[in-house]
């Protein structure tokens, strides 16, 4: 007769077996191979866990747009921007509350139709200078202006300071398109992840406060709930470069009122009357559910909205076209939108 284990290794044994089962069940999906080649060079430039930094720490850490370049150059390939696109700054707002705002125009004589573009980076870390692949190659392939913001950020300028700028950088260019050879009848408005988040922010704020809508939003991956149980949390709890922490982290320092739809759009009552909206997804992302959650809160309040998924990608994938051909098919794929939003404004 076999004698039987102790309990306390009956315990151990399936403390070990659930630990296994917790790692893997947080191990994200495997990116494609060009996904992963920026995710090395990432790694290789030895950036410090953003959710243990203070603010200031984590706006000089390695960023993927430094990860992209060291690609590119390992490649021996040129990491100059992109050409056929001019940019200019202006300022916004006068004072403490002044903030600029980077005009990316395309070659031709216009007046070229205009998407606000608002940068990522958690409402804490990151400018348009770090996402500036992203204007470049929307302005080169839907011919038409950006009018990049870098609006203010916590924990300095908590919420809503961020959303004010958006829609304050909103309204000043309807104001003044004309000044830099744009149509004023024709803006759309677009970001990334936390950009995203203010896109849609300011087409619910245009709609509140009867202001000229835009003509469209183009919503990558956009921050719009703050629920971090979501299955794409807990598949990409540990992924990279955007994790769960960093989530947590950000939301701390961002201080958004969570009842609010201008903080978080999820939480709104209703979406009816905003613009027809594009969604760009990516796999290994802890987003990834939110956003497809706020396509369907869309559809169900009557707005058109083509959603769109890429596959071994993570977070952070759009505008690196240079060197992630899914990238350059996401640029194209909101370049196209944007260019037909636009066609039907003429």
């Amino acid at each position: 007769m076999k004698k039987a284990l102790p309990l306390t290794l009956l315990a151990s044994a399936a403390l070990l077996a659930t630990s296994a089962w917790a790692a893997d069940a947080a191990k994200p999906p495997k990116a494609e191979s060009h996904m992963q080649k920026v995710l090395d060079a990432h790694a290789s430039l030895n950036p410090k866990p953003i959710e243990t930094l203070t603010p200031e720490e984590a706006r000089k850490q390695p960023t993927p747009a430094d990860a992209v370049k060291k690609v590119l150059t390992d490649m021996k390939k040129s990491t100059a921007p992109e050409p056929g696109v001019t940019m200019k700054t202006m300022t916004v707002g006068s004072g403490d509350a002044s903030f600029p705002v980077h005009i990316y125009t395309p070659e031709g004589k216009g007046p070229f139709p205009i998407m606000m573009y608002y940068h990522g980076g958690g409402f804490v870390i990151a400018d348009t200078k770090v996402y500036d692949a992203s204007p470049r190659a929307l302005a080169k392939m839907a011919n038409a202006i950006m009018v990049a913001v870098d609006y203010r950020q916590a924990p300095e300028h908590p919420f809503p300071a961020a959303p004010n700028d958006a829609f304050t950088a909103y309204q000043w260019t309807l104001e003044h398109a004309k000044e830099f050879n744009g149509d004023p009848t024709r803006v759309a408005v677009g970001g990334e992840s936390a950009g995203g988040n203010l896109a849609t922010v300011v087409s619910m704020m245009a709609r509140d406060k009867k202001v000229a809508l835009p003509v469209h939003q183009l919503l990558v991956y956009p921050v719009v709930n703050d629920d971090m149980n979501t299955p794409s949390y807990q598949k990409n709890a540990n992924a990279k470069p955007l994790n769960k922490a960093m989530m947590g982290w950000f939301f701390k320092h961002y201080k958004g009122d969570p009842k609010n739809p201008y903080a978080l759009p999820m939480k709104a009552d209703s979406l009816k009357g905003l613009p027809p909206a594009t969604i760009i997804a990516a796999e290994i992302d802890p987003l990834l559910s939110e956003g497809k959650a706020y396509a369907d809160k869309l559809k169900k309040d009557g707005v058109a909205v083509d959603y769109k998924e890429y596959s071994g990608v993570t977070h952070e994938f759009f505008g690196m076209g240079a060197v992630v051909p899914k990238a350059k098919d996401a640029e194209q794929y909101a370049a196209d939108a944007l260019k037909k939003a636009f066609a039907a404004k003429k």
